[in-house]
């Protein structure tokens, strides 16, 4: 898969006491590996390889996602190179009873395609044809600090 919009993903996951810290919400590391999970399928789909993480932009947490509620993963693929992969990877919290969101974090990981023995193989070309894969390209090449 080419372009931005194909390589979208959004997953969700309802956060359990086990994922929480002693204040009862999220525990950071819990809400990177949901990020770092999701980016990568992103990633995999586009590349068509499995793809490692090989680096991760600034990562804020703006808000708390609380025990109970929803973390709302979205990630896609934003820039290719020759054998990396940026995705633009976003949370939002998400109330199960009212729908209700918010944002709570956001980054930039950087994947690489590797082949069974790990080392890098190429990737194909992003094209973005549509105004969508061009809304999602550049809102990630917007957050990608490297850009």
């Amino acid at each position: 898969m080419s372009t931005p919009s194909e390589t979208y993903i959004e997953n969700r996951a309802r956060i359990q006491p086990d994922m929480t810290n002693n204040y009862d919400t999220a525990h950071g590391g819990v809400v990177m590996k949901l990020m770092d999970e999701v980016g990568a399928m992103s990633a995999m789909r586009f590349a068509g390889e499995t793809c490692v993480t090989a680096r991760v932009e600034g990562l804020d947490f703006s808000r708390p996602i609380p025990r109970g509620d929803i973390a709302v993963v979205e990630a896609w693929a934003y820039r290719a190179g020759r054998s990396s992969i940026g995705v633009r990877i976003v949370v939002d919290r998400e109330d199960p009873r009212t729908g209700q969101r918010e944002r709570t974090c956001e980054s930039c990981f950087v994947f690489v395609a590797v082949d069974e023995d790990g080392s890098p193989v190429s990737v194909p070309e992003l094209t973005a044809p549509t105004d969508r894969d061009r809304e999602l390209r550049e809102s990630g090449r917007a957050a990608d600090t490297n850009e």
